[in-house]
This record gives structure tokens, C-alpha cells and sequence, in this order.
């Protein structure tokens, strides 16, 4: 897992205005890796400028069990908590599945996979 910063292009802008921090998951997101991830998401939230959306890049992940939502429902709370959306790029059919069995699917916002 990476932590990625990305800022807005337009160099008037205010340095929070269009900024993210994007976390790139790759693998799995499961109880052999969920103190990994969680690491990950709380390094993105504490870099994250002021109001700049958190983004977890899900297009390169292959599963999430039970650790791997509740790494990211805690997260998303963090986040909120310190000013920041949490949004889910590209998630699996799979991780959404999950969302909607475990009714959390309304707590996240979804956006289309980050850049590379």
C-alpha cells in the first residue's frame, strides 16, 4: 500500500482547495493485513491538508473480509473527525457487496479510480 499526495493544478487555487490524499490498495484487505492498512489510512489522514478528501484507490484490490471494513469504517470516522471526507475509488463488486450486506454502503462516497 501507498500513500500518495495530490493537489489541485491550478496554482491559485488555496493550497486545501481540489487536495487529496489518496491511499493506492493493492492485494488484500483482510486480518493478515489490516495493520498495514490501517497505517496506511492513518498516514493519509494525517497528511491530508485541511478539507482535502482522503481517497482509498480500490482498483487494484482483490478482497476485503470483516478487519479490512472495520480498518475502514474507523478510518472514515478518523477522517471525519479531523475534517476530511473519506471517499472509496473503484471498489470491488465484491467490497461493495460487503457495504451493502453490513448496511454501510451510504457512510462513503465513491469516486472513479485515482491517477496514477
Amino acid at each position: 500500500m501507498a500513500v500518495d499526495e495530490e493537489r489541485t493544478a491550478d496554482p491559485a487555487a488555496p493550497p486545501s482547495a481540489g487536495a487529496r490524499c489518496v491511499v493506492r490498495v493493492s492485494g488484500e484487505m483482510d486480518l493478515d493485513h489490516a495493520a498495514e492498512f490501517r497505517t496506511a489510512l492513518d498516514t493519509a489522514i494525517s497528511r491530508a491538508p485541511d478539507r482535502a478528501d482522503v481517497v482509498v484507490d480500490l482498483r487494484h484490490s482483490s478482497f476485503c473480509d470483516s478487519s479490512g471494513l472495520t480498518v475502514l469504517l474507523a478510518a472514515r470516522e478518523r477522517a471525519w473527525a479531523g475534517g476530511h471526507a473519506m471517499r472509496l475509488a473503484a471498489p470491488s463488486h465484491q467490497l461493495l457487496r460487503l457495504l451493502e450486506l453490513t448496511g454501510s454502503v451510504e457512510l462513503f462516497s465513491f469516486v472513479p479510480a485515482a491517477a496514477d
